[in-house]
């Protein structure tokens, strides 16, 4: 099989790509187990630290037609889409916003109908397509209303998916994500940046600043089950997705204030103390239009697993990248 992961040097990308490795098949359209030959890993910057005959490392800019058309041939069996530009930089800077996560979305199908050839597809969504007056449980069937161009270029993503999978153009998937934490690294632009930070600075001696209200309620997810869920996507079939191809990934929902109660239960006061509360509109204006809990009957039916607590989350962390 030949895969194609764009996104590929970011924190998921990388370790998705290691997944795959390890795993060494995937089914491919005919529902058949296919050894991995080639992973095409795509991104702005290069992949370092994968040292596998099996991975090409490409760079390049995704909304470029001419990339587009030498990523995707009609080899590419299964394509991982994880390239965006993330929340609150898609909303400082619109016209980036559309050309990376929505314009190069939508030639990427383009250049997939021309071909004819129906690969498989997993891409991110984001809880970010949800807003305005929210029931305290969010449903499968609830009405899609963005907050934030983030939110809007996702939406768009999910009915063009949705309509090219319909029309047989493409095999495709949208598993709309939790919130994944605790990423390692640093801080990024994305308005949830704070979820992982709250955790991961004040582990490794750092002040860290929370930007919300301590009762915020996020819908949260492990980068292990995110890498797991986004692998088990990709393996069902489309005879299973019976109640459509865009699917609420389930999660852990919880406060922030819960979050810091566990991080002290954990890792004592001293380490919770390094967070200080300095309340930011912009960022809870976005953050507090997102839902902070989901029904999930539909991926719960189909397999996708939660994490059942956050404690075993900052536990998940420490174990793998604060060794000692």
């Amino acid at each position: 099989m030949k895969i194609l992961v764009t996104g590929a040097a970011g924190f998921l990308g990388r370790r998705l790509i290691q997944a795959l490795l390890l795993r060494g098949s995937l089914t491919d359209r005919a529902g058949q187990s296919q050894p991995i030959r080639q992973i095409v890993a795509f991104d702005m910057v290069a992949l370092e630290g994968i040292d596998d005959p099996r991975v090409t490392a490409v760079c390049g800019d995704i909304a470029d037609p001419e990339v587009l058309d030498s990523l995707i041939d009609a080899s590419t069996d299964s394509i991982f889409h994880l390239a965006a530009v993330v929340s609150s930089q898609a909303e400082a800077d619109f016209e980036l916003g559309m050309r990376i996560n929505f314009t190069a979305t939508q030639s990427m199908f383009e250049r997939i109908r021309l071909l004819g050839t129906c690969p498989k597809w997993v891409m991110t969504s984001s809880v970010a397509v949800f807003g305005g007056q929210l029931p305290e449980q969010v449903r499968d069937d609830q009405v899609w209303a963005p907050q934030s161009s983030y939110g809007t270029q996702k939406a768009m993503n999910d009915l063009l998916l949705a309509d090219y999978s319909r029309r047989g153009f493409v095999d495709g998937r949208s598993l709309r994500m939790p919130t994944i934490v605790v990423r390692p690294g640093k801080p990024n632009l994305a308005a949830s940046s704070f979820a992982s930070g709250i955790i991961r600075e004040p582990l490794n001696g750092q002040p860290s600043v929370c930007p919300v209200a301590l009762d915020t309620r996020l819908w949260l997810m492990s980068p292990r089950l995110a890498i797991e869920n986004l692998i088990h996507g990709h393996e069902l079939s489309g005879a299973q997705l019976t109640e459509g191809r865009v699917i609420n990934m389930p999660g852990l929902s919880i406060t922030v204030e819960r979050m810091i109660d566990a991080l002290r239960q954990i890792a004592g006061a001293q380490v919770a103390a390094r967070i200080r509360l300095e309340r930011n509109p912009a960022i809870e204006r976005i953050v507090g239009s997102w839902p902070g809990s989901f029904c999930a009957t539909y991926s719960r039916d189909l397999g996708f697993k939660a994490d059942e607590a956050f404690s075993a989350v900052i536990q998940q962390f420490i174990t793998e990248y604060l060794p000692g």
